[in-house]
């Protein structure tokens, strides 16, 4: 897992705007590439190439769910940390950030059905979130095994996950 292939670093941004995805196929709708993707991305990036070490457990809330993402490794550590408070702000403002996410789409349509309460550890971030709609829980619930995936497998989980967004479409 040494990073992106070619067709992902020179499609990732060069479509900016246009719908479609880090390999040129159609990404999920309501993507918004704003001045904070490229920085977004790169997040993510170091995330899927560090994967290894990054530890992640889920709890099931009966509205919501409670993550814990750490790592021992202090740079992967405040990657995890500044991802978080980044997807935070853009979960608060409306401001998507998908790629292959069926689940996103429902999240940012209901975001004032959530309520997020982040914890910082010194190893990462605590995150509970919670909604009284029921369909906004089952799509937490399911975004929390999309991440587990992405941190369980990095770049792999996200062809995967690239591949049943095409299909689907």
């Amino acid at each position: 897992m040494g990073g992106m292939g070619p067709q992902m670093k020179g499609g990732m941004h060069a479509k900016a705007g246009m719908g479609h995805g880090p390999t040129g196929g159609p990404m999920a709708a309501g993507v918004q590439h704003d001045d904070a993707f490229r920085a977004d991305m790169g997040l993510v990036h170091d995330m899927l190439t560090n994967h290894e070490g990054i530890k992640r457990t889920v709890t099931d809330l009966p509205n919501g769910i409670r993550t814990v993402t750490e790592s021992d490794d202090p740079k992967v550590a405040q990657t995890i940390k500044a991802h978080v408070a980044s997807m935070e702000k853009r979960l608060y403002e409306g401001k998507v950030f998908n790629l292959f996410s069926p689940t996103l789409p429902v999240l940012f349509e209901n975001r004032d059905k959530i309520k997020t309460v982040v914890e910082t550890t010194g190893k990462g971030s605590v995150v509970t979130q919670t909604s009284d709609d029921p369909k906004v829980v089952a799509a937490l619930q399911a975004h929390a095994v999309e991440v587990s995936e992405l941190a369980r497998d990095g770049m792999a989980a996200m062809m995967r996950a690239r591949a049943s967004m095409a299909t689907t479409r």
